[in-house]
């Protein structure tokens, strides 16, 4: 099993979690969050001053799927999540050593 963490823009969550849901994910798990990659953030203006955004809005989703739907959801994100501007973020992908589904105790894949 694979977690698969995304780091995208705001505005691409409802495009990016249709693609994955229509790509046969069946759960995720999506957090607000904030922070800056290489740009460092952004110089912003207003009313005549200058300020610098050094935390940039995002959202982090979360996915574990099995070992042979790692390349099939890694690639919907991308897709969906792409905009060719600085900033679109990142993908993680980790080993998880297992999976215990509280209500029946199962484990494993079957619990996913």
């Amino acid at each position: 099993m694979k977690k698969i963490e995304a780091i995208i823009r705001p505005e691409m969550l409802e495009t990016v979690r249709k693609a994955v849901e229509g790509a046969g994910c069946s759960g995720l798990m999506i957090t607000e969050i904030e922070g800056h990659g290489k740009q460092k953030g952004v110089i912003q203006q207003w009313r005549g001053e200058k300020y610098k955004v050094e935390l940039l809005p995002k959202v982090k989703i979360e996915i574990v799927v099995k070992d042979q739907d790692v390349d099939k959801i890694t690639k919907t994100i991308m897709m969906g999540a792409r905009t060719g501007e600085i900033g679109d973020g990142k993908i993680f992908v980790s080993s998880v050593d297992d999976a215990i589904r509280i209500r029946t105790g199962e484990k494993g894949e079957v619990a996913l």
